[in-house]
């Protein structure tokens, strides 16, 4: 038994993959057909910005094929607070603006938070209580994604274990990267490839993430990568997967989760 391994980019609109990711002729209106065919899962960051209701949440549904999940990046109004355990309403109404009519299409929520936001073990304690098991009937998975190195201490890691929450791990040149495996599925955020490159990372990079997935999917911990608590071990079993190509260019990015996914599948 593994877990599934998926890997994609983020979001699907951009105008220099038009003739690159894209082929020339394609219009607005089959990038997404185009995209989710080509990837196996996409994460969305219009959601963090803007707010989208059920109507749109089915049309991107019916326009994936069977197996393809989207990520959704949390309403940037629940994460950027001071107090976050006062996010209840924005979380509320966020989670109700329809995200359920992704069913089996809606892949983990991801919660980012600002990188001057610092630990607190009670405020970010009093978040993780916000986070709903369900729905609208259907299942949650809730990822986060910290960007202060505050973050780093155990006493974070077990929060997230607590609450069943994954963190992600960032691959990025200034945020924290932390290893610890807090949920049910891993998360991780590929932030450090170039359009210098044709698949986004080179060969070589690719190769070590792809097993690095390997071992998650299969229930371990990669031995090369930091912990907040290196002194717990989590309990091994299969998780699934989800890995994003998220780098400041972009250009690459679709080519670089082609090319990873082109690994995992042999």
């Amino acid at each position: 038994m593994t877990g599934k391994i998926r890997a994609g980019m983020g979001g699907w609109t951009f105008e220099p993959w038009e003739g690159t990711f894209y082929p020339e002729k394609l219009s607005k209106a089959k990038q997404l057909q185009f995209a989710s065919s080509h990837v196996p899962t996409i994460e969305v960051n219009g959601t963090y910005y803007s707010s989208f209701k059920e109507p749109t949440f089915l049309k991107w549904a019916s326009e994936a094929p069977d197996g393809f999940v989207y990520a959704l990046k949390g309403n940037r109004f629940v994460t950027n607070r001071r107090v976050l355990g006062e996010a209840g309403e924005s979380m509320t109404r966020f989670l109700g603006s329809g995200v359920a009519a992704l069913g089996d299409k809606l892949g983990p929520i991801l919660w980012q938070f600002a990188p001057t936001k610092k630990f607190d073990e009670a405020d970010f304690g009093a978040f993780l209580k916000l986070l709903p098991e369900k729905q609208d009937g259907v299942k949650l998975r809730h990822a986060v994604e910290v960007r202060h190195d505050s973050f780093i201490v155990p006493e974070f890691a077990a929060l997230a274990r607590k609450h069943d929450v994954a963190i992600v791990y960032a691959d990025h040149a200034k945020y924290p990267a932390i290893a610890d495996i807090t949920g049910d599925f891993v998360y991780a955020r590929l932030q450090t490839g170039s359009d210098d490159n044709h698949d986004c990372y080179t060969s070589e990079a690719l190769d070590v993430w792809a097993e690095r997935a390997k071992v998650w999917a299969d229930g371990g911990t990669p031995a090369d990568l930091p912990r907040a608590d290196p002194g717990t071990e989590a309990p091994v079993k299969p998780r699934d997967v989800f890995v994003y190509f998220i780098t400041e260019g972009k250009v690459r990015a679709p080519f670089g989760a082609m090319a990873f996914m082109n690994r995992i599948n042999g």
